[in-house]
């Protein structure tokens, strides 16, 4: 993988401006008055995730029929790719075959756990309770992967096709043409302190101009979020809905290990009135990853996903999986989207389009995204093929063709199939109504109805929550180890690492705008009205 010195020495004339006296070192940044190096690409991707890649390689696979070579371009924010991704998963490999016909010939392929058997319990305080699954969750045919190490792996086929992978390089901005169009992207600035003034090793970022820009960095990321509002990418679909998924990976002991088993849980340690539900995946090499999924439309302001997740380890199910010589590895948090068809916004843009988890092609039901999301970067990558085909015009590249695509597609089928079962936890019939039309709509009509629930009233997450004066705070047990930590203990298990004095990046905007009055007022509502701090919310705001 190419890292930013390597970039540099690869691109002529790069001569990012190294602010080193300390006379101006911690001066505060003015970005109009920074000079910036620009390169001209055909492709630029941002998010080297299984989405990005796919849609790399899947380029790089058209060049021939173009009769031309293009320059592709990956940025990902990762020291290096898969480090941002969390490991445990199960992989439909769909997308795969289609992407890599012969992948399970090539000798480091990482697939190397099939799924064995898929089941679903219900847990009650102390008991774990059989029940059936819908057959949307069978995973017969199914991978259980360490996405890191399968992230990896496209990363490495990606360069060998010839496409830049540049990590450390994240997506910090959108580059505009004049008249409004998408040009390219802008990476971040390198060497800021926690008051946005510039270090002695302050670099500032460079724009990727690029005829085609896609956008691949995941659910509710920077770039998408900009893009979607000056756009209006959402005028015509719901808001979108996500959940928070808390995971682990353990190295349990032998006498619990049961490789390619697959457990899905219901019911404890959440209330009826909160969606969400936990997993057990034994991979391969002795390796178990669980964790627990909470939607984050749950109401009570006092609840904590990250202290859900350490008191359900305590259920005796979990303790006894992870009884005996087990050790905890990993730790991780990532969002997800759980919208579902409804939510999926406009695609595309002038001059680009959204990919993979950027649009929000999670089949909620399945409780997998990886498939859709590389599909969704191959149909893109046709598209843009298509486009960049045709000579130069004057106006931005035309990417409409990739959503008639994408919607002519088994990844649409794939999810209008499911598209009632998240919404119909919005009756008002709670979670046991969802529950209830979940197992009807999966188990007989399998989608084939006339309606399909929306959110009406446009509500977000953020706007189920109540104030804290309907509520009683939730006394959480105390950390016990080595099943339950506090979250700082947790933390050293990410493989993250943060200078003390880098700059903040929870921001709080309104109409793209960020000031301190702005930020007090936020800080003031949310303590006062919902007791939270920063540090205990979860919400998407």
């Amino acid at each position: 993988m190419l890292t930013r010195t390597v970039l540099r020495s690869r691109i002529p004339n790069l001569n990012r401006l190294l602010h080193s006296s300390s006379r101006i070192s911690r001066q505060l940044f003015d970005p109009s008055t920074v000079e910036r190096v620009s390169e001209d690409v055909d492709v630029c991707i941002v998010g080297a995730g299984p989405a990005g890649l796919s849609t790399a390689i899947r380029l790089k696979q058209l060049e021939h029929k173009l009769g031309k070579e293009l320059r592709v371009v990956v940025l990902e924010k990762g020291a290096e790719v898969g480090s941002h991704t969390l490991s445990g998963a199960v992989i439909e490999p769909r997308a795969l075959d289609e992407l890599l016909p012969d992948w399970a010939l090539r000798d480091d392929h990482p697939l190397t756990q099939s799924a064995t058997s898929s089941r679903m319990r219900f847990l009650t305080k102390s008991l774990s309770i059989p029940i059936p699954h819908p057959p949307q969750m069978s995973n017969q045919g199914n991978y259980i992967v360490s996405l890191s190490r399968f992230t990896a792996w496209l990363g490495n086929i990606a360069e060998e096709m010839g496409v830049e992978v540049y990590p450390g390089f994240a997506g910090a901005g959108v580059v505009y043409t004049d008249d409004g169009s998408v040009a390219g992207v802008r990476t971040n600035e390198v060497g800021l302190d926690r008051l946005g003034c510039m270090k002695e090793s302050f670099e500032p970022g460079m724009e990727f101009r690029a005829r085609v820009t896609l956008i691949a960095e995941g659910a509710h990321g920077s770039v998408a979020k900009e893009l979607i509002q000056k756009f209006d990418l959402r005028r015509n679909s719901d808001p979108q809905t996500y959940g928070i998924g808390l995971k682990e990976v353990w190295r349990v002991d032998p006498t619990q290990y049961r490789p390619g088993e697959v457990v899905h849980t219901m019911g404890w340690p959440l209330d009826f009135r909160t969606y969400g539900g936990g997993w057990v995946y034994h991979m391969a090499d002795g390796l178990v990853s669980l964790g627990l999924v909470i939607g984050l439309d749950y109401a009570n302001p006092y609840l904590s996903p990250y202290k859900e997740f350490q008191r359900m380890k305590h259920h005796p199910y979990f303790a006894e999986l992870l009884s005996g010589n087990s050790t905890r590895i990993a730790y991780g948090g990532r969002s997800l989207n759980e919208g579902g068809l409804q939510s999926v916004p406009q695609l595309y843009f002038p001059g680009g389009a959204l990919v993979g988890c950027s649009a929000g092609f999670v089949n909620v039901a399945k409780i997998k995204g990886t498939h859709n999301a590389m599909k969704s970067g191959m149909l893109a990558a046709e598209a843009a093929a298509a486009a960049l085909s045709q000579e130069p015009s004057s106006g931005p590249v035309d990417m409409s063709r990739y959503e008639t695509a994408l919607k002519n597609s088994w990844v649409w089928s794939d999810l209008n199939e499911v598209r009632n079962l998240r919404e119909s936890f919005h009756t008002p019939l709670g979670i046991w109504g969802g529950i209830m039309y979940s197992g009807v709509d999966s188990l007989l009509l399998k989608g084939r109805t006339p309606w399909t629930f929306r959110n009406r009233a446009r509500l977000t997450d953020a706007q189920h929550t109540q104030p804290a004066y309907r509520f009683l705070p939730i006394n959480y047990p105390p950390p016990q180890p080595p099943l339950s930590t506090d979250l700082l203990t947790s933390l050293t298990l990410t493989g993250t690492n943060h200078a003390e004095d880098q700059p903040v990046h929870l921001r709080v905007r309104k109409d793209g705008n960020e000031n301190t009055a702005l930020r007090k007022l936020h800080v003031q509502r949310n303590l006062s009205e919902y007791i939270l701090s920063l540090g205990q919310s979860c919400k998407i705001v």
